[in-house]
């Protein structure tokens, strides 16, 4: 599996526009080959700022993506708003499991 996450900045007065227009090519992106969630949301706190999680099965999907119309269009769409910047990364994942254990604890280890 692999996780794309960051964040990108665009003009705060830009943002929600932004999030909106985005939003054809989220749904998009969420119903092609090996894309198990895909999401760009607002930060709170920080204006201007767009959180991104993205989770992929494998990397010939997420590759497929990278060259399709949605990932461009996403692209091309936060770009009209007044990008600042972006931070993200992506992490191939060889290892999950929950949180919380039978009693509802959160545990940091793997068990």
């Amino acid at each position: 599996m692999i996780i794309i996450a960051g964040t990108v900045d665009v003009d705060p007065a830009q943002r929600e526009a932004a999030l909106k227009a985005g939003r054809p090519h989220m749904q998009a992106t969420r119903t092609q080959k090996g894309c198990l969630h895909y999401t760009w949301a607002a930060d709170e706190l920080i204006p201007g700022r767009i959180y991104v999680y993205e989770l992929w099965d494998n990397a010939a999907d997420l590759e497929l993506h990278f060259a399709g119309p949605h990932y461009l269009n996403m692209r091309n769409t936060i770009g009209a708003h007044g990008l600042r910047g972006a931070d993200v990364l992506k992490y191939e994942i060889g290892r999950s499991g929950p949180v919380y254990d039978a009693q509802m604890k959160p545990r940091a280890d793997f068990f």
